[in-house]
């Protein structure tokens, strides 16, 4: 299909939802986007009563059934029998192939968000960092393999179960928590002076330095530069304590989503 045709082809909606956060955008078929919301699951997420009608709508949902269900209402509320699909992870799509055991038991984030930063990033290998509930890393060759992952609780979560399961300790999350002391150059400045910013910096650091240990394994491994791609809704938190290089993407899910739809619409 030529470009012209391409630029055509209606707007797709495309939604993230992640575990405590929904994030949607309308784009063009050229990956222009054309509107963008975000909020938490709780909420009334979207507001779509002066957004375009969308060709349809692309979904990646790793937050469970009530959310789906939560979504579905949404959309039929404003756009009823709008085409939709719900993403899974394959074996190979968008230039990424999926080297886990089971291909489709990859969260559909992570596969989306490796697509958007191949694309974002092309013929780089890359170690992908996204701080979100969980946190997550992915490595990806620069031919675009995906060779595997790690999962570890994200900062929020680390901080949170701190508090629930131990007597003295206050429960912290990204809404409450003080500025960390992590970010301090100065190794005399490095350790807190109460508990709240003990525990942000060193859930902080926790989290650093379980990203620069697999960067560094990755470049050893590899024998060249990787590039470092960090995203989510705690990479500020989270990345203000890394000291190696890094590239900040806070949309990768919904470039990869646009990626998706495009490809699909090529292939129709």
């Amino acid at each position: 299909m030529s470009g012209a045709q391409h630029a055509g082809t209606p707007p797709f909606l495309l939604i993230d939802a992640g575990n405590s956060r929904i994030k949607w955008a309308l784009v063009a078929a050229d990956g222009a986007r054309l509107d963008s919301g975000a909020a938490s699951h709780d909420s009334d997420f979207a507001d779509w009563s002066a957004v375009a009608t969308p060709a349809s709508a692309w979904i990646s949902n790793v937050a469970g059934a009530t959310v789906a269900r939560h979504i579905d209402a949404a959309l039929d509320a404003r756009w009823p029998g709008l085409a939709r699909t719900v993403i899974r992870s394959t074996q190979q799509q968008c230039g990424v192939t999926n080297s886990y055991t089971t291909p489709d038991s990859l969260g559909s984030d992570r596969w989306a968000g490796m697509i958007g930063a191949r694309a974002a990033f092309p013929g780089e290998p890359l170690l992908i960092a996204t701080f979100g509930t969980a946190t997550t890393l992915e490595a990806l060759r620069a031919d675009g393999t995906f060779v595997g992952g790690l999962i570890a609780p994200g900062w929020s979560l680390m901080m949170r179960s701190l508090g629930e399961h131990t007597a003295q300790l206050p429960v912290l999350d990204a809404q409450n928590a003080p500025g960390g002391a992590a970010t301090q150059s100065d190794a005399s400045s490095l350790f807190a002076t109460d508990t709240k910013r003990s525990i942000a910096s060193g859930c902080a650091l926790a989290q650093a330095s379980l990203v620069e240990r697999a960067w560094a394994d990755l470049q050893d491994a590899w024998k060249m530069p990787v590039r470092l791609v960090v995203s989510g809704g705690a990479a500020a938190q989270a990345s203000a304590a890394l000291k190696v290089p890094h590239t900040r993407h806070d949309a990768l899910v919904l470039a990869g989503l646009a990626l998706i739809a495009a490809q699909s619409a090529v292939q129709r």
